[in-house]
């Protein structure tokens, strides 16, 4: 099967993908070489491919079964297919897996996602708390994108009563020099029981500069003085840190990107995630 390279490169985060020390280089004639890790598989490998970020590994085993690791050998998991599979491939990032099958002379792509553990214990939270669905909203003040989920979120908060909780996570891109800023902001807002009205205050503004964020953090009626000692405060900063921490684990690199209970939403239309609701509701027994 054809494999075609991409180039790219993380918004976000750099990382060592190999561990901290580099291994011995070895020589044979001009060639310069060194293993850069090795582990066992649980069947024998009929074929591999790796994602191009390095961060997952794919192989094909004489057992029916697609085996997905980390780079550093950890098992992520394994899925089952049909014994006539002969090759495989996989989207850049390994969000999707393409099967060819000898016998049936058959090509299937499967899409494949891995539920994330993201902590909402210090997000702001809309709907019911004890409600069994969570949906994480990783976003960014400055992303002309963000502003526009807020108004579905809404819609589906009203069509699920009891069903589901909106969870706030702040990822400021590099690219928004005012991101940043804008989430201290919203934090300092919080502190003080007031984030969702700061929350659509930054959104309404066309553009956002410190007057602006002190603008709006008088005019929806917060302490001006606890709000700027708030505003670059050590906790303020944790706070943000640990957000954009859980969003490098969770392999977020742009916004928004939301999360259903962990699961990857992939259509932020009103009727796709309304759709994973349901699905997530029956499945949980919950409806």
């Amino acid at each position: 099967m054809l494999r075609i390279l991409f180039l790219c490169i993380p918004l976000l985060f750099s990382q060592t993908l190999y561990g901290a020390e580099a291994a011995k280089v070895q020589r044979t004639g001009n060639l310069n070489w060194s293993e850069i890790t090795s582990w066992k598989i649980q069947a024998k490998p009929l074929a591999m491919v790796q994602s191009l970020d390095k961060k997952r590994t794919f192989i094909l085993g004489n057992d029916a079964k697609v085996h997905i690791y980390t780079i550093t050998g950890k098992k992520l998991g394994a899925l089952p297919v049909s014994p006539d599979i002969i090759d495989i491939d996989i989207a850049p990032r390994g969000e999707a897996i393409y099967l060819l099958n000898g016998t049936e002379q058959s090509f299937t792509a499967i899409d494949i996602s891995f539920t994330q553990e993201i902590d909402t214990s210090t997000a702001p939270l809309l709907g019911d708390p004890e409600a069994p669905l969570t949906l994480v909203e990783f976003s960014d003040f400055e992303c002309p994108y963000c502003s526009k989920v807020k108004p579905i979120l809404d819609k589906l908060l009203k069509a699920n009563p009891g069903k589901i909780k909106i969870a706030f996570k702040h990822l400021p891109l590099r690219m928004h020099a005012q991101a940043k800023p804008a989430a201290r902001a919203a934090i300092a807002a919080q502190q003080q029981g007031k984030f969702w009205e700061m929350h659509d205050q930054l959104f309404a503004t066309k553009k956002i500069s410190s007057q602006s964020i002190s603008e709006s953090a008088a005019k929806i009626g917060l302490d001006m003085e606890t709000f700027n000692r708030d505003l670059n405060s050590a906790a303020t900063e944790q706070q943000l840190a640990r957000d954009m921490y859980d969003a490098q684990k969770a392999e977020v690199s742009g916004t928004p990107t939301l999360f259903l209970n962990g699961i990857l939403v992939k259509s932020r239309s009103l009727e796709a995630m309304q759709a994973m609701i349901d699905k997530a509701l029956q499945q949980d027994g919950n409806q």
